[in-house]
């Protein structure tokens, strides 16, 4: 802790320095998306950035940077000036997964940034492109299990990318079935589902804000959400634990998405993002837009994110090991 300390302590005189020189924030404000357009990664910060403008009085624009399971995005934000214009939406796969399922990162999850604040948490879907599932007779969990044993391999299961919730979810779902299926990683959710619902996919545990809209309209075909409880957002919808019987017994695989800036931000900076952040996050018209795409919106203080990611980076390192799941 005192090697950190002092560390930290280094990173912040430039930046407060900086700060000193004149108000924040004087001109546009980023937020770098580590993934393509549409998926929830993207929705959560095109949700939260025109609440920021209004409460910051610039601009504040959403920028996405998809790349190797959202290492690329990342690495561009550690390197970023700490002067609070250049900030992450960050996930549970930059954050907590990447770091034990590549063998080198090009940015440390810990060192490289300042916690802002966790905008939301979500669970995953398993969802599957719905011509392949009346093929196969899949009308459930059981069903899809029965199918994976009887061809292994025959399906293939998109992800949003490498290291990824929505990749390590079907990694452990396979881990704990004894089943197989061939992993494509994509540049995130958007482009994975436009080949999902076009059929050149089969399956995909997708998180549920992204996935929600094509339940809804038929364009796929729902079976369990990951989360240890059912979504308020699809109630009737069981998990996966409730629904694949005891062999998926504790299975549980959510998700998170959360603002960090890179190491060094002045306090100050770091203190106002989150504030406003949570108030807006706090109100009912975003709480309730979020809720209704099966997000559950926080808000929480830097020092709790921290506890959060670290917590997250000890399970997933977990699941990581069981699985073998690994990345070149």
């Amino acid at each position: 802790m005192q090697r950190r300390d002092l560390l930290t302590a280094g990173l912040l005189l430039p930046a407060a320095r900086a700060w000193s020189q004149g108000a924040w924030p004087a001109k546009p404000v980023r937020i770098v998306v580590p993934f393509a357009a549409g998926g929830t990664t993207d929705i959560l910060a095109r949700a939260l950035a025109p609440e920021l403008q209004r409460a910051l009085g610039q601009p504040v624009v959403v920028d996405n940077k998809p790349g190797a399971g959202g290492n690329t995005g990342a690495a561009e934000v550690a390197k970023a000036p700490a002067d609070g214009y250049t900030l992450l939406m960050g996930t549970v796969g930059t954050h907590a997964i990447n770091v034990s399922l590549y063998p080198k990162l090009p940015y440390d999850p810990i060192k490289d940034y300042a916690p802002v604040t966790l905008v939301a948490g979500v669970p995953n879907v398993l969802v599957m492109n719905p011509a392949t599932a009346q093929r196969l007779a899949i009308q459930s969990v059981p069903d899809f299990v029965r199918a994976l044993k009887a061809q292994p391999g025959r399906l293939n299961m998109a992800s949003s990318g490498n290291g990824t919730s929505i990749h390590l979810a079907g990694e452990l779902f396979k881990t704990m079935t004894g089943t197989f299926m061939v992993h494509i990683p994509y540049r995130g959710s958007g482009p994975a589902l436009i080949d999902l619902m076009g059929g050149s996919m089969d399956v995909m545990f997708d998180n549920l804000p992204s996935a929600l809209p094509h339940i809804k309209s038929g364009k796929l075909k729902a079976l369990a959400v990951t989360s240890a409880t059912r979504s308020s957002a699809v109630p009737d919808l069981p998990t996966v634990a409730e629904a694949g019987g005891p062999a998926l017994k504790g299975y549980e695989a959510s998700s998170w998405f959360g603002l960090l800036a890179p190491a060094g931000t002045p306090a100050e900076v770091v203190n106002r993002l989150q504030q406003e952040s949570a108030r807006a996050l706090g109100t009912a018209a975003l709480k309730e837009r979020l809720a209704s795409q099966g997000a559950i919106a926080s808000g929480n203080t830097p020092a709790e994110f921290a506890r959060v990611i670290d917590a997250e980076t000890r399970k997933w390192a977990q699941v990581v090991k069981a699985s073998g799941a690994k990345v070149d």
